[in-house]
C-alpha cells in the first residue's frame, strides 16, 4: 500500500471528521488525560501522519529524552508500515527521519520563550522551517495567556509555511508519445511534487515519464477572451482547406 493510501485509512481521519475536518488551520489541540494513559504514543502518531504527508514537524518534548522519542517514533512507525503492508518502507522511513526534528527540555526548564528561541535557531541554522509543532509533557493548565497567545502566533506561522505550491503534473503514457496533463499536487519543490505525482499518477506504471511545473508559472489564456482569442476566422476562407480546388489530373484520397 503506498503512503497516501495508509494516511487515507488512519484513524486520525476519524477523529477529522468528528471535529468537522481537523483541528483548523493555525489552531492549537491539546491532548489531556491521566498519567500512562498514552498521550506521547498519541502525539506521536499525529506526528507521523503529518511527516508521511512530506510536511516537516517539530517534536518537543519537556519530559523524555531524545532517544525515547525516537523509540516511539520507530515502534508506531513499524506497527503502521505493517498494519498498513507499505510499500517503499525504508524510502517513506528515510523521509519521516529527514522531515523531523526532535527538541527536548530538561524537566522544569520549558518555556515558550525559550521554544521560541530554539525555533529562531532552527530556520536560521538549520534552514528548518517546520509546518507543524508537537509539544509533548507540558502542564498547559500552568501556562498564562502571554504563552498562550505566542503559542498560537507559533502555531500560524507554522500554518503559513505549511501552504504549499500547487504543481501541474504532465504524464508519458509511452516513450515518444507526447505528455499529457494528468492533473496537480501540493509540494513544497521540485523534487517533492515529482515524488507526489508518481505517488497519485504513476503508482501502477501508468507513465513511462513525469513533467511537474509550477502552476504559477502556466500562462494562460481567459474564458472571457474565449470568443476573439479563437475565432476561426470565417471571414479567411484561404484558412480553410475547402477553399482550394484540387487540379485537374491530380488524385484525391
Amino acid at each position: 500500500m503506498l503512503r497516501k493510501d495508509v494516511n487515507a485509512r488512519s484513524p486520525l481521519r476519524v477523529l477529522e471528521q468528528s471535529i468537522h475536518g481537523g483541528l483548523g488551520r493555525g489552531n492549537l489541540g491539546v491532548v489531556i488525560a491521566r498519567h500512562g494513559v498514552g498521550k506521547t504514543a498519541f502525539l506521536v502518531g499525529v506526528a507521523l501522519d503529518d511527516l508521511m504527508r512530506g510536511r516537516k514537524v517539530l517534536h518537543v518534548s519537556a519530559e523524555h529524552g531524545v532517544d525515547k522519542v525516537i523509540a516511539f517514533y520507530d515502534e508506531i512507525f513499524a506497527d503502521v508500515a505493517h498494519e498498513g503492508q507499505l510499500e517503499d518502507v525504508w524510502r517513506v522511513r528515510t523521509d519521516v527521519d529527514r522531515h523531523r526534528r526532535i527538541h527536548c527540555f530538561p524537566e522544569g526548564t520549558f518555556s515558550v520563550t525559550r521554544l521560541r528561541q530554539a525555533l529562531e535557531f532552527m530556520r536560521a541554522n538549520g534552514d528548518f522551517i517546520p509546518a507543524a509543532i508537537v509539544i509533548d509533557g507540558v502542564d498547559f493548565a500552568q501556562l498564562g495567556a502571554f504563552d498562550l497567545k505566542a503559542l498560537r502566533e507559533m502555531a500560524t506561522e507554522a500554518d503559513a509555511v505549511g501552504q504549499w505550491p500547487l504543481w501541474e503534473v504532465f504524464t508519458q503514457p509511452k516513450s515518444g508519445a507526447p505528455h499529457e496533463h494528468a492533473g496537480s499536487v501540493h509540494a513544497p519543490d521540485a523534487e517533492m511534487a515529482m515524488q507526489n505525482a508518481r505517488d497519485v499518477y504513476a503508482r501502477r506504471g501508468e507513465a513511462v515519464s513525469l513533467w511537474v511545473v509550477p502552476s504559477a508559472m502556466i500562462s494562460a489564456s481567459s474564458p472571457g477572451d474565449a470568443g476573439p482569442f479563437f475565432d476561426p476566422g470565417n471571414d479567411k476562407a484561404y484558412r480553410h482547406p475547402q477553399f482550394y480546388k484540387t487540379p485537374r489530373g491530380v488524385r484525391v484520397f
